[in-house]
């Protein structure tokens, strides 16, 4: 919890001093042109490797596969999106290089196969299934079985012929 706190507070400042660094270089202007344009090249990269990936989607759907890889790639995308949009070097250089296929392939088999992922505020894991934060699952034994409502039951059919 707190890394990504850290996160979110040391990478604007990193992004202000890195911008202030660049524009006494190339000066103000200039800074804030390639900072708009690599937003624009972010985007049309992201549409691209958007629809790529949804494509493979579509087609390990159609031949009965799961597509995890394609769905860990396609959240990779979104925040690599996400980074891009953010103005500064350092967001753009993270969501570029998550745009580039071998690397974020690469990095979604590595999630995949820790076997770990986040959803909402809960963890899943693959061995455990989903479990909510601070609420431990019971520990105890699973009886298989099967499961009839008895409170309101079916008249039997000698009950029937009856009336």
């Amino acid at each position: 919890m707190r890394f990504p706190l850290l996160l979110f507070i040391v990478i604007p400042i990193a992004e202000i001093m890195l911008l202030l660094k660049v524009s006494q270089y190339i000066g103000a202007w200039t800074t804030a042109g390639l900072v708009l344009l690599t937003a624009i090249i972010g985007v049309n990269l992201l549409k691209r490797q958007g629809l790529s990936t949804l494509s493979r989607f579509q087609q390990r759907l159609q031949s009965g596969q799961i597509p995890a890889q394609e769905m860990v790639e396609g959240m990779m995308i979104a925040f690599a999106g996400a980074l891009l949009l953010t103005p500064g070097f350092i967001t753009d250089t993270i969501g570029f290089t998550l745009l580039f296929p071998p690397v974020r392939a690469r990095i979604a088999r590595r999630i995949l196969s820790s076997g770990q992922g986040f959803v909402g505020m809960g963890t899943f894991t693959s061995q455990a299934g989903f479990r909510q934060q601070n609420r431990p699952f019971d520990d105890g034994e699973t009886i298989d079985g099967e499961f009839r409502n008895e409170t309101d039951p079916k008249p039997s059919i000698d009950e029937r012929d009856k009336d």
